[in-house]
């Protein structure tokens, strides 16, 4: 089992003067940095793949949708640039080695509104278009694209594992998957271990192992060992990692609905944290011994 940390931890949005972060994180003793691209501008992926590689650091890229990179709007502009930022994406992740390009892919995070059933379809057909579109593109460059429910207070189009499933199906490519976040399906699951194995080894791509409040793992209510033995049962070969926001903007923590510290430090959470997942995810959890194919 490889575990990691996300960028959110500590920065946001992530730029090239954070780059000291990988050395942070490699010397906790994490296998993975997590990349949230929020602005694929400020930063320098040939110096990050180099420092990542040097140090022998895995990457994974995650990413960050707002109003204008909603491919399910009404607004053709915003499907148009939501569009070109997963391309955008899927081409950083294939250059810095990541195999997935993860996120709510499908609509703006803090967009919740109770809008008509015509509206609700239009929208959804809209989302299936362009992941149609955008996963033949991941498949050219051999990254999977992992979608990712959250809560009802953060989107009010994809929060189950069985909505997620539904649009995963219809797109219909073995570039489209899934991305779990334990934390929304504490809000969202009737029994997490029982959505982890609905969605099973060939559709979970990726595991964000975050807490019930969001904290520090293992500090709240979450029932661990039981995801850990549904993970263990599918035979699942991804990674876990830890995303949570230490210093968010003030438009991530609007739509994240993050108004007070998560923990005494980001340091301490991401240490702590990965002390936790050292002892509740044994090593050779990894049942099936294959791994993924990092470049």
């Amino acid at each position: 089992m490889l575990f990691g940390a996300s960028t959110f931890i500590w920065v946001s949005p992530f730029s090239t003067e954070n780059v000291d972060l990988l050395t942070k994180v490699k010397n906790m003793g994490y296998d993975i940095i997590e990349i949230a691209v929020e602005n694929t501008s400020i930063i320098d992926w040939k110096l990050i793949k180099d420092v990542a590689r040097d140090l022998d650091l895995k990457i994974t890229i995650s990413g960050a949708f707002g109003t204008e990179r909603d491919i399910s709007s009404t607004e053709p502009h915003y499907r148009a640039l939501g569009k070109q930022y997963i391309i955008d994406c899927i081409k950083i992740a294939h250059d810095t080695g990541s195999p997935i390009f993860g996120g709510p892919l499908y609509s703006a995070v803090g967009k919740t509104r109770l809008v008509s059933e015509e509206q609700k379809k239009q929208e959804r057909a809209w989302c299936v278009e362009t992941l149609v579109d955008v996963s033949h593109i991941a498949a050219d460059h051999g990254v999977v694209l992992g979608l990712e429910p959250l809560n009802r207070f953060e989107t009010d189009m994809v929060n189950t594992v069985d909505q997620a499933l539904s649009i995963v199906n219809e797109v219909s490519s073995p570039n489209l998957k899934i991305v779990l976040d334990t934390f929304h399906s504490n809000i969202e699951e009737k029994d997490i271990p029982a959505s982890i194995r609905k969605i099973g080894k060939d559709l979970l791509c990726h595991v964000q192992g975050n807490e019930s409040d969001r904290g520090t793992p293992g500090t709240g209510h979450l029932e661990w060992a039981g995801i850990r033995d549904a993970l263990v049962e599918i035979g699942y070969e991804g990674a876990v990692v830890i995303e949570t926001f230490g210093q968010p903007s003030k438009e991530l923590a609007r739509a994240a609905c993050i108004w007070r510290p998560l923990a005494n430090s980001a340091d301490e959470l991401a240490s702590e944290g990965l002390a936790f997942y050292k002892r509740i995810f044994p090593a050779g959890i990894n049942v099936s011994g294959k791994k993924w194919d990092w470049r």
